[in-house]
């Protein structure tokens, strides 16, 4: 295997050559991180939560009351994809992933010290919902960072690179699952209640050191120091990229908002109303889920690189749309599965699931990367992927626990004909989106006016035509992931 090439070539005034392993690595690590924070909540909120912060209900009210803290989390979201991708658009996408990095870590690590409700009474939920709207808030505007700065580094095989920190989505299940089972399987109840699930929680404060560590070695891409250069010479006229994405971008919104419903409200009927289901419905001991989403996580972790790498040779729409195709036809073979109480079954569900998820969650960074102009790309990627958390992501666990308590047996049709709803949005968003494999991302805003090396202003396409160059091939410096 050849050695990896530099990111960048060597100039006067420009940062150190980077390889890209190293870039991938250091947004893995914080999206690792991230991720890890944000689904242990979600763990947490299916099997602790309820006889903690709400054991004064039955149990479905109080997962149902937990999980809606939990959803809170997606409505910070959005606030945060507004908020930090201006800011990196404006100031950079390494400032702005430092940030998101030390605001999500605290976060999450004083989750570890809210006192139960027993203790304080109503506080601790406030508490622990306040600090959850904070981790959302972090987390909305870490995605589109950590996609970007390692999506503009290539063009040839950008799929492939981009799929990195999306890996990191169920590497961060994995560790979060993993600790909380861990943690389970050798306290007693009473003690995992009590303190043992804090532990998980509390290990974030390390994980966040060594995020920051690995990230302060990173530096802007080249991409985002060309539009800011052509900011600084229109400086006078240029617009917020917030705005700017609003007035140009809209149509590209529409379509990541629409491309994310399948594969979000999947992702968290597959790995974390799983949890309930299996506990409430099934009867069968919360390992058994905890076990299947594991396993599922983990194999999902190493698929995501390589769909990214078939979406590089095929283009991200087909990859796209046969993961929203299987997620749609597998889900009534899920519930089918779980129903039979048989853990290879199990295994079996939610690996399938979380495969089809990957082909969705793999080529998105890339696509959505691809979809905007590199002044507004930061704004842009977390607005589309973030907005849409609060239709999907945000209500699945609640509609499924709503169901589940309301309609019992019918609960694995309902879910399926709410999923295949989700699909057919996906399906129709992804079809009608232009294919944006070969798009070069040191493009302009369509439609903006810019300054040439020369000074000299000059318009760009109109807003109409897409961001695609028939650039020149790649240098021998842009490297393969083989």
């Amino acid at each position: 295997m050849s050695t990896t090439p530099a990111v960048q070539t060597a100039a006067p005034g420009r940062p150190r050559p980077q390889s890209r392993w190293r870039v991938v690595g250091a947004a893995l690590v914080g999206t690792t991180l991230e991720w890890y924070d944000f689904f242990l909540y979600g763990t947490a909120a299916a099997v602790v939560f309820p006889k903690v912060f709400f054991d004064k209900h039955d149990p479905l009210t109080g997962t149902l009351l937990s999980f809606l803290t939990y959803a809170l989390g997606f409505a910070a979201r959005p606030l945060g994809g507004v908020f930090f991708g201006d800011l990196g658009d404006r100031i950079g996408r390494k400032r702005a992933l430092v940030i998101t990095l030390v605001i999500m870590g605290t976060a999450t690590t004083l989750i570890a010290a809210v006192p139960s409700y027993a203790a304080i009474g109503v506080s601790a939920p406030i508490l622990l919902t306040t600090l959850r709207m904070i981790q959302g808030f972090a987390l909305g505007g870490e995605w589109g960072g950590a996609v970007l700065i390692v999506a503009e580094q290539d063009r040839k095989h950008r799929g492939f690179w981009a799929s990195w920190p999306q890996a990191g989505a169920p590497l961060g299940n994995v560790l979060g699952t993993g600790v909380l089972l861990l943690l389970s399987q050798n306290l007693s109840e009473k003690a995992f209640l009590s303190w043992g699930w804090r532990v998980g929680f509390g290990l974030s404060a390390l994980l966040l050191i060594v995020g920051l560590w690995v990230r302060a070695s990173l530096s802007e891409t080249e991409a985002f120091r060309q539009a800011q250069a052509r900011r600084e010479a229109v400086r006078a006229t240029a617009r917020p990229p917030i705005v700017e994405v609003f007035r140009t971008g809209w149509k590209q919104l529409l379509t990541a908002f629409g491309a994310r419903m399948a594969e979000n409200i999947s992702y968290y009927l597959i790995t974390a109303f799983i949890l309930v289901y299996v506990v409430d419905y099934l009867k069968l001991p919360k390992s058994f889920g905890l076990d299947a989403v594991l396993i599922g996580s983990a194999i999902e972790f190493a698929l995501i690189p390589a769909f990214g790498a078939l979406s590089d040779r095929i283009g991200r729409r087909p990859v796209y749309l046969a993961g929203a195709i299987g997620i749609g036809v597998w889900t009534p073979f899920f519930f089918g599965l779980l129903n039979a109480k048989s853990y290879p079954q199990a295994v079996l569900a939610v690996t399938v699931a979380l495969a089809f998820h990957g082909l969705m969650y793999a080529p998105q960074a890339a696509f959505f990367a691809e979809l905007f102009a590199t002044n507004v790309r930061y704004s842009g990627a977390s607005i589309g992927y973030q907005v849409a958390s609060i239709a999907a992501g945000a209500p699945a666990p609640l509609i499924a626990v709503a169901v589940l308590q309301h309609n019992g047996d019918k609960t694995s049709t309902l879910l399926a004909i709410y999923l295949g709803a989700a699909t057919l949005l996906t399906l129709i968003a992804v079809a009608f989106a232009r294919e944006t494999r070969a798009t070069d991302l040191l493009g302009a805003a369509p439609g903006t006016i810019t300054a040439s090396s020369d000074g000299v202003r000059s318009a760009q396409r109109t807003p109409s035509e897409p961001d695609v160059r028939t650039s020149p091939s790649p240098s021998p410096s842009s490297s393969s992931p083989s």
